[in-house]
């Protein structure tokens, strides 16, 4: 049977999608720590609730980026710093937490890697902070205190990098984790 032009076409619910090996590799890597195939957890991320990333300028150029180097290693990324607080000044760059696997050491290699090919958003520069996820019992670090007030998070696989933001953000509101100043410079430590 044809179908004519003013018939309605319903859609198969099948699609390909065309994304970089990396990606595909750090999103398949999602998928086996959640336990699930590939696509329900493509499905399920498409489904969420959040922004995307395009709305965000060069966010899925860094995302990219990111997910080219370390692929099946890449936990997540998040954009933090001034850009996050909406406070950019004219000489700002971007500053980008890339949550890599403990398997991966964070040398200097790393930024080397980055900055073969740099990226820039919006004409501002990427800059990359490498780190690893945390082991939740040990005291946070400052890094981590800024990026749970103020970090936008713009890939993860799974939830663990959304969980510890929400384990420092609640480490912060109990008045564990305090913002102190010295010589007009903040930083954060463990209240006494």
């Amino acid at each position: 049977m044809n179908s004519t032009p003013n018939e309605e076409r319903r859609p198969s619910g099948r699609f390909v999608l065309r994304i970089s090996p990396g990606l595909h590799a750090a999103l398949r890597a999602a998928a086996a720590d959640d336990e699930v195939s590939l696509n329900d957890y493509c499905a399920r991320k498409l489904a969420a609730p959040v922004g995307h990333l395009a709305s965000f300028g060069g966010a899925m150029a860094a995302v990219e980026r990111a997910a080219e180097l370390f692929a099946g290693d890449l936990i997540g990324v998040v954009a933090f710093g001034s850009w996050a607080r909406d406070e950019l000044a004219d000489s700002s760059d971007i500053d980008l937490l890339v949550v890599l696997a403990n398997k991966t050491p964070l040398t200097r290699e790393l930024y080397r890697r980055w900055d073969e090919e740099p990226i820039e958003w919006g004409e501002r520069s990427v800059e990359p902070h490498f780190v690893h996820l945390p082991v939740v019992e040990e005291p946070p670090g400052g890094v981590w205190a800024e990026v749970a007030l103020d970090g936008i998070v713009l890939f993860e696989g799974g939830l663990r990098l959304s969980a510890h933001l929400a384990w420092v953000r609640r480490q912060i509101a109990a008045g564990r984790l305090v913002r102190r100043f010295i010589h007009g410079q903040p930083y954060w430590a463990e209240a006494v």
